[in-house]
């Protein structure tokens, strides 16, 4: 019991039972999973609040909180699509089905990890919601590397409206440069990079195959959801102990390091480079504490995923939710 509190608060996900919060032991009743799916959520939505106190301007909280809870919200809405079986065999019947996609969703989306539900069992529309929590990962996101990356998509958008606004680009009273942008584009690109650079390397090396995954819809899911799992610090996966061979040991270890230090290290420079900006002393730029913004944060965040992982999600979880269809189920 005294491991619960670490593992959902801390974003760490690794329980004491294999089964983790599956096991009746660790989690065993309606009551004692909502708790721990408060648990999950409480940390990285505190920090939305604690953003605006640090910077003294506590309306720009709302943007990263309004605009994290919409993607949530996008999240469920896919999750629970009706007309289509939302778990399989081998589900705990304690929690039923809402209580079990409804963790998944949440357990994705805050970057734990745990899980009370076996992954395979549920359909691909769950599993395509768990993608989307660990590919935006500000939804909201781990603890604080959720705000991290709504700020970072804050600082694009901001980037964007100004080029198509003519207004001077602008956050917190200090212009945009040419070298934030870039910092902040090329802390965007290291996810897709890690994540997809293995998952070729994968099955060109045989290693797939080489554990029984094959190409099919099914098995591209299952590599491409272990390295985004590594990269986005989840840790939940398809594989289990299938994985444990060399190449997937040493994969997954340096996607963990470079997923988790290599944003943090180049959005650190980019803090760096604006504290000791010189403040516009007129707003001359997009206002960012508002609804509206907020909007158009999400509406920029689905383009840049979509753009950059829809090809690939189009072969996993997308192809398996449509070939299920065909099929009758």
């Amino acid at each position: 019991a005294s491991l619960v509190g670490i593992m959902q608060l801390g974003t760490n996900g690794g329980g004491y039972y294999g089964t983790n919060s599956a096991y009746p032991f660790q989690n065993p009743n309606p009551a004692s999973d909502i708790f721990q799916i408060f648990l999950m959520l409480l940390i990285p939505t505190s920090l939305c609040f604690v953003f605006g106190q640090l910077i003294g301007k506590k309306r720009e909280s709302r943007p990263i909180l309004w605009g994290a809870y919409a993607l949530f919200a996008l999240d469920l809405l896919i999750a629970f699509t009706p007309s289509f079986p939302v778990m399989g065999p081998g589900m705990e019947v304690r929690f039923g089905d809402f209580f079990s996609v409804f963790w998944t969703v949440v357990t994705t989306a805050v970057t734990t990890g745990s899980v009370n539900a076996s992954l395979s069992s549920v359909n691909p529309l769950v599993i395509l919601s768990a993608f989307n929590g660990m590919l935006i990962q500000a939804t909201p996101g781990g603890k604080g590397v959720g705000v991290m990356y709504m700020v970072m998509f804050i600082v694009l958008t901001v980037f964007i409206v100004g080029l198509m606004s003519g207004r001077t680009p602008e956050y917190l009273g200090m212009k945009i440069t040419a070298r934030d942008v870039k910092l902040v584009m090329i802390a965007f690109l290291v996810h897709p990079v890690i994540v997809l650079i293995p998952t070729v390397l994968a099955y060109s090396t045989g290693a797939a195959s080489a554990i029984g995954v094959g190409t099919d819809s099914i098995g591209f899911t299952k590599i491409l959801f272990e390295f985004t799992s590594a990269a986005a610090n989840n840790g939940s996966d398809f594989l289990g102990a299938s994985a444990n061979t060399p190449f997937f040991n040493v994969a997954t270890a340096i996607v963990m390091f470079l997923g988790r230090f290599a944003p943090i290290g180049l959005l650190l420079a980019l803090g760096g480079s604006m504290i000791n900006r010189k403040r516009l002393t007129t707003d001359v730029g997009v206002r960012t504490d508002s609804f509206l913004f907020s909007i158009v944060i999400v509406g920029s965040i689905l383009v840049l995923v979509l753009l950059t992982f829809f090809p690939f999600l189009a072969l996993g979880p997308i192809r398996e939710f449509f070939q299920g269809h065909a099929n009758g189920f």
